[in-house]
C-alpha cells in the first residue's frame, strides 16, 4: 500500500516509524514531516491544511491509506473535503469528519455530549462575550481552584488553572473581550476543578466496533513536580501503575461505550482514534477532554507496545472490520523524555545543530521540532525530541530514558528530569 500521514510532529514520527515496519506498507509519505520522518519515509513539501495541495498529492503518490495526526485539519473538515472529491471515493481515512472532531474542537460541544449520555466529568458552564459579566459574577460565588477554557483549538494553552477569583477573573477577559485566543476563546468553558491523577485512555474505532489501546500518563508543565506553565508534554509513561484492571473496567463501561453509543446517536461516524483525558478520582473516572487523535507525546510510549501489524490496525479501522483483530501490547513499560528548545513554552531560538544522536543505543529518539540543512539536523520547534526507551520495570525505562535525554547535545536544551518518578513513588 501508498500511504501518507499529514504532520510534522513526534506524534507522526512514531507512525511513521511504526507503519514502516509493516511488509504491506509499500512507500510512505508524510505531509510535511520533520527531520525524523525523513529517514523512514518521503516528506512532502505541503502545508496538511492546504486541502486541494493534500488531494493533489493523494492522487499524484496514488495513496491508497490516509492517516490524519493533527487536530487542525480535522477540526477544519479535511476528512469532509476528500470525501467530496468523487475520484478519491475509494481511498482508506483514518481520522474522523469535522462533525466527530468536534469531540476536540468545541469544548462546549463536548461538555454538552458529555451531560446528554451521562459521562462522568466535572460540573461546568459556558459563557461567551455577551454573558461576560455573568460569568464574572459566577466565578465569585465559584469554590476554588477554578479551570477556565478556551472553547476552541489553542494549541494546548487555553486551559488556566486559576487559585484566585481575581486570577480567574481576569483569564475570562482575556478570553471573551481581549479575545487572546482570537476565535478559540469566543466561547469560555468554566469547570470545576477536580482532585486526583491524571491519565489517559485511547480508543480505535470503525465507527461501530472499537480497540482500548495502553493507557498512558503524560507530564504537561515545564517544571520538575508538575511547575511552571503548561506545555505540549514533556514527557509520557505507559502502563500507568495506578490504572488496574477494575479501573479500566470502570473507564470502559462509563466513558468508552457511552460515548461511542453517542456518536452512534447523533449519526456521527466515526473511523478513528479518540484520546479520552480522565482523572481517577477517589477510586472513579472523569473525563477532563477528548481529543480526536491520539496525543503527543503519548503516542510515542503507546505505538512502541503495540505489537500488531499497524498498517493492519488502520485498515481495518478504515474498513469497518476491526472486529476481525485482537490488539496485541507488550507488557514492557515505555518512557519517553521530551527534549524541548531554551525558553519554550515561551519564546525560543531554532536552528540550533543537534549532535549525539547517532551515538543513541537502545532508545528511539523521535523528532517532534527538526529539519536538514546543509547535512545537520536542526531544532525546529519547541519540543524537539521525545527520547523513548522500553524495558522490563518503570525504574529501567525512566533510566534508560533519561541516560540518552543527557546525551543528546544542543544549545539550549531543557528536558524534565522526573519523567515516571511519581509513578515508581506511587507503586512503593
Amino acid at each position: 500500500m501508498n500511504i501518507l500521514i499529514l504532520g510534522s510532529g513526534g506524534r507522526e514520527h512514531a507512525f511513521a516509524w511504526k507503519l514502516a515496519q509493516s511488509p504491506l506498507c509499500d512507500t510512505l509519505y508524510v505531509v510535511p514531516g520533520n527531520a525524523g520522518t525523513a529517514q523512514v519515509a518521503t516528506n512532502l513539501p505541503i502545508s496538511y491544511n492546504d486541502f486541494p495541495a493534500v488531494a493533489d498529492a493523494i492522487r499524484d503518490k496514488k495513496i491508497d491509506l490516509l492517516i490524519v495526526g493533527p487536530e487542525e485539519p480535522l477540526v477544519k473538515g479535511v476528512v469532509d473535503f476528500l470525501r467530496n472529491e468523487p475520484d478519491l471515493a475509494t481511498l482508506r481515512i483514518v481520522g474522523p469528519d469535522a462533525k466527530g472532531a468536534q469531540l476536540e474542537g468545541s469544548k462546549d460541544f463536548s461538555k454538552q455530549f458529555m451531560h446528554r449520555y451521562g459521562i462522568p466529568t466535572a460540573a461546568s458552564k459556558t459563557f461567551t462575550a455577551e454573558t461576560l459579566d455573568e460569568g464574572l459574577a459566577y466565578l465569585e460565588s465559584h469554590s476554588l481552584p477554578i479551570v477556565i477554557k478556551a472553547d476552541g483549538l489553542a494549541a494546548g494553552k487555553g486551559v488556566i488553572i486559576a487559585e484566585t477569583v481575581a486570577v480567574a477573573q481576569t483569564a475570562l477577559r482575556d478570553m471573551l473581550d481581549g479575545q487572546k485566543f482570537g476565535e478559540a476563546g469566543s466561547k469560555v468553558v468554566i469547570e470545576q476543578f477536580l482532585r486526583g491523577i491524571e491519565l489517559s485512555v485511547f480508543v480505535l474505532t470503525d465507527g461501530v466496533n472499537y480497540k482500548i489501546l495502553p493507557e498512558a500518563k503524560d507530564y504537561k508543565r515545564i517544571g520538575e513536580e508538575d511547575t511552571g506553565p503548561n506545555t505540549g508534554g514533556m514527557g509520557a509513561v505507559s502502563p500507568v501503575v495506578f490504572a488496574n484492571k477494575a479501573f479500566l473496567q470502570k473507564v470502559e463501561d462509563k466513558v468508552v461505550k457511552p460515548t461511542l453509543a453517542g456518536l452512534q446517536q447523533e449519526d456521527i461516524r466515526y473511523q478513528g482514534f479518540i484520546f479520552i483525558g480522565l482523572m481517577k478520582v477517589n477510586g472513579e473516572p472523569f473525563v477532563i477532554e477528548y481529543n480526536a487523535r491520539m496525543g503527543d507525546p503519548e503516542t510515542e510510549v503507546v505505538l512502541p507496545r503495540i505489537q500488531n501489524d499497524l498498517v493492519d490496525l488502520m485498515v481495518a479501522t478504515a474498513d469497518g472490520e476491526l472486529d476481525k483483530i485482537a490488539v496485541q501490547v507488550s507488557p514492557q513499560t515505555a518512557v519517553t523524555t521530551v527534549l524541548v528548545s531554551g525558553g519554550y513554552p515561551g519564546d525560543y531560538v531554532t536552528g540550533k545543530i543537534i549532535s549525539e544522536l547517532e551515538r543513541l543505543e537502545d532508545v528511539t529518539a523521535f523528532h517532534a521540532g527538526t529539519l536538514v540543512k546543509n547535512g545537520h539536523v536542526l531544532t525546529n520547534g519547541g519540543r524537539v525530541l521525545a527520547i523513548t526507551a522500553q524495558a522490563n520495570s518503570l525504574e529501567n525505562a525512566v533510566r534508560k530514558s533519561q541516560e540518552a535525554a543527557r546525551a543528546v547535545r544542543f544549545d539550549g536544551k531543557q528536558y524534565r528530569k522526573d519523567i515516571g518518578v511519581d509513578l515508581i513513588r506511587y507503586a512503593d
